[in-house]
């Protein structure tokens, strides 16, 4: 069978426009994918691991459902985290298990753009959707990210090559800026490549504000940035059409990440008194971006939340897993995708192994650790019908191609609400 505009969610440009052939329940044929979606599909569909496990050993879907209801149920803390692998139907079903066990629930932005989600709550975004990227924006920047390694098509798409409304020439009408602390495969297709130090993001914007809004710049650190750069750069930016700052975790999870966002977006703002002008966050995980955005419409709040009182509250500090685990706060945690404990701290991981564990993943994720209970999953959008959002929030439908007998997160998810005494 042949299947048309399938959705890829391998990371957050969620591409639409694959074309996969499949035959005796396999994929035989995939076009327009790029290296990572791949190198994902095979690691998913040809791993082969027990659908149900105890304490690592082979159980029954009922008996591994009873084993993980009377954890959370004697739980006095529990924790659920992840999501950003699972589609819409999982994350709402996993913020309603959260709601009714009184448990923290947090997501994989807690480890990646949380300084960046802070920022926007305290100063606002300029947002815009790709589509509009691709057909208006003649300057785009590159800044604390290499998008031809972490999202290969999307220059493709979006960014870098396509002809758009009010580009017809593609490339030859964009000018292309790449700033970070070394050049990488974006910087050798770009105009213009600044190498900055990440520790001197927030001066360097802080900088480029002083000069679009033309006041007196006492500026001798020529070291971290010639002032002649920063001044061309500034004019270039005043002077587009329309253009964008793509920020990545070299931006966020740098030296005052917080700040140097906040001020970027600032900078965005003072720049729509000249022209139009955005920034996105390039996000990392496929369906992160829709794992905020359902935690945010159910709670109030994006990530880190405890709802342990009864009602939600916020505290990125306190309620972030990594935190909640390094300081020894729960005892259970349900993990919806395994694949960012290892960008956790030693010291949450060590804590992690100690505390029983139910852990959903994807036929092709390895755990490093042996969970109380394990349930492999159908995949979204190849198994199961669901909703990623993409990296600009707007929602995409996921469709399925394959049949499994593994059960979709919220059947998991569902089954164990209907379990809990």
């Amino acid at each position: 069978m042949h299947h048309q505009n399938v959705t890829c969610t391998v990371c957050g440009c969620l591409c639409d426009d694959l074309k996969i052939q499949t035959a005796n329940n396999q994929i035989v044929e995939l076009e327009n994918s790029c290296s990572l979606a791949e190198k994902w599909f095979d690691e998913q569909l040809q791993a082969d691991p027990k659908p149900v496990e105890i304490e690592g050993k082979p159980a029954e879907y009922h008996e591994a459902i009873s084993r993980a209801a009377e954890l959370l149920t004697s739980s006095k803390a529990p924790l659920i985290y992840g999501l950003s692998r699972s589609s819409t139907p999982g994350q709402r079903a996993a913020i309603e298990l959260a709601d009714r066990l009184g448990a923290y629930v947090d997501t994989t932005a807690s480890l990646c753009h949380a300084p960046s989600i802070m920022a926007i709550q305290q100063v606002g975004e300029q947002t815009c959707s790709l589509g509009e990227v691709k057909n208006r924006s003649d300057l785009v920047i590159f800044w604390g990210v290499d998008p031809l390694v972490t999202h290969p098509r999307h220059g493709e798409r979006y960014s870098i090559d396509p002809i758009g409304e009010f580009l017809p020439n593609g490339r030859t009408d964009r000018t292309i800026i790449v700033i970070d602390e070394q050049p990488g495969e974006t910087a050798a297709i770009a105009d213009q490549f600044l190498q900055v130090n990440a520790e001197d993001n927030f001066r360097l914007i802080w900088a480029l504000r002083q000069l679009v809004r033309n006041q007196p710049l006492d500026w001798n650190d020529e070291e971290a940035a010639p002032l002649k750069q920063l001044t061309n750069l500034a004019e270039r930016m005043k002077s587009c059409q329309s253009g964008i700052i793509f920020f990545g975790l070299g931006v966020s999870q740098a030296k005052l990440g917080h700040l140097a966002v906040e001020a970027l977006l600032d900078l965005v703002t003072d720049l729509n008194e000249f022209t139009r002008f955005y920034a996105r966050r390039m996000r990392l995980p496929g369906d992160v971006t829709g794992a905020d955005s359902v935690l945010c419409w159910q709670t109030g709040f994006p990530f880190a939340v405890d709802l342990t009182r009864g009602y939600p509250r916020y505290e990125p500090q306190e309620y972030s897993a990594q935190s909640l685990l390094e300081n020894k706060e729960v005892d259970v945690c349900l993990l919806v995708g395994s694949e960012s404990v290892a960008r956790m701290s030693k010291k949450a991981q060590d804590y992690l192994i100690q505390i029983p564990t139910v852990v959903l993943d994807y036929p092709g994720q390895i755990t490093q650790f042996v969970p109380s209970v394990r349930f492999t999953t159908g995949i979204y959008g190849v198994h199961y019908r669901g909703t990623a959002y993409r990296m600009d929030e707007i929602p995409l439908p996921l469709g399925c191609f394959l049949n499994t007998k593994d059960p979709a997160d919220h059947d998991v998810l569902n089954d164990l609400l209907k379990a809990l005494k």
